[in-house]
Parts: C-alpha cells; sequence; structure tokens
C-alpha cells in the first residue's frame, strides 16, 4: 500500500473513529540499527575475530507495548562456505535484555546490561564471536525478539535451539539486521 493512500485511509478512517490502531502498528514497527554497519553493508573487522573481537553498536526502536524482555541472536546460515552451507554457526545468544534499553554498546558483551543474560554459541562459550568465516564472504543475521515474558528458567548452558523453543508462542515483535564479512586476504 502507497503511503498516500495509507495516509489518505487514515485520516478518513480516523474522522469517523474507526481505527486508531492502525497507525499505531506502523509507528511501533520494531527496527534494529548499527551505527558500524548497514543493512546488508560489510561489518567492520575490529567487530572479528581479526580485530578486536567486540560485538558490535546496536540500536532499536518500536519495542511493543506489553515487551517484558528482549533476546538477540547473532547466526551465520553460510557455515563454513557460502557456496556449500552445511550449518547455522551461532555466534551469539542473548536474552532478558530489559525492554526499557535502547540499543547495546559497542563490547557490551563484556559489560551486559543489568538482568540481561548469555547462552552458549558455537565456540561453546557465553558470549559474542565475532565473524570469523574460514572462506568467502559470510552474511551475519543480528535477531531481534521483544518478548512477552522473562525467560528466568533457563540454564546458563542455554542454545540457540532451547532459547527459540523457550520463546516460542512469547514473540510479539521480531526484527533483525543482516551484515557481511570477508577475512582479510
Amino acid at each position: 500500500m502507497s503511503l498516500r493512500l495509507l495516509l489518505f485511509c487514515g485520516f478518513f478512517l480516523l474522522s469517523l473513529g474507526v481505527c486508531p490502531t492502525v497507525f499505531a502498528e506502523v509507528a511501533m514497527a520494531l527496527t534494529l540499527t548499527s551505527n558500524a554497519f548497514l543493512d546488508q553493508g560489510a561489518i567492520p573487522e575490529e567487530y572479528s575475530c581479526e580485530g578486536r573481537d567486540m560485538s558490535p553498536p546496536l540500536s532499536w526502536s518500536g519495542v511493543p507495548a506489553g515487551t517484558r524482555s528482549l533476546a538477540l541472536i547473532v547466526d551465520d546460515p553460510d557455515a563454513p562456505d557460502p557456496e556449500h552451507p552445511r550449518m547455522t554457526w551461532v555466534h551469539w545468544v542473548l536474552y532478558n535484555i530489559p525492554p526499557e534499553l535502547a540499543g547495546l554498546l559497542a563490547g557490551a558483551a563484556t559489560n551486559l546490561p543489568a538482568g540481561s543474560r548469555t547462552g552458549l554459541n558455537d565456540w561453546r562459550r557465553r558470549t559474542y564471536g565475532g565473524p570469523c568465516p574460514p572462506v568467502g564472504r559470510h552474511r551475519y543475521f543480528f535477531k531481534l525478539y521483544a518478548l512477552d515474558i522473562r525467560l528466568d528458567d533457563l540454564s546458563e548452558a542455554v542454545t540457540k535451539a532451547a532459547l527459540e523453543q523457550a520463546m516460542r508462542g512469547h514473540i510479539l515483535a521480531r526484527t533483525e539486521l543482516v551484515g557481511t564479512y570477508r577475512k582479510q586476504q
């Protein structure tokens, strides 16, 4: 639907008192961005295994009403080779992020917001592991979820799969940001 048509319909229906929720939905879309890279853009080396291997800065907006916590999963579906992917490699599992936060600073993996918890990545570590592709340019999906619950009953060894299972039926909104990385040769 074009913006012009949406505005026309919205003003007409609002004048009738019919659809105030249409604009609430449009204005409240959950978004995720980074000032370090654009969506579909290259992730800077400092956030990779070739650099400082620190988590990039992330910002979000549009957290829906009723959100009790946020969860973030970062993974690479192009492992080990984008020409012949065989698995999705998990780089970060983070949950119970306070919903009132508007983002995470660069390096937040080493100084998490109070109440946040980390699960295991595929290096079997409870932290962020930056891009480190063995071959080719890989895509890294930063997926943010707004949840209607806190996940306080998960073990410290929770994996991406276990977190996704625990979130099932509790996701109010979801968004993603995709960055790419190729090792310097």
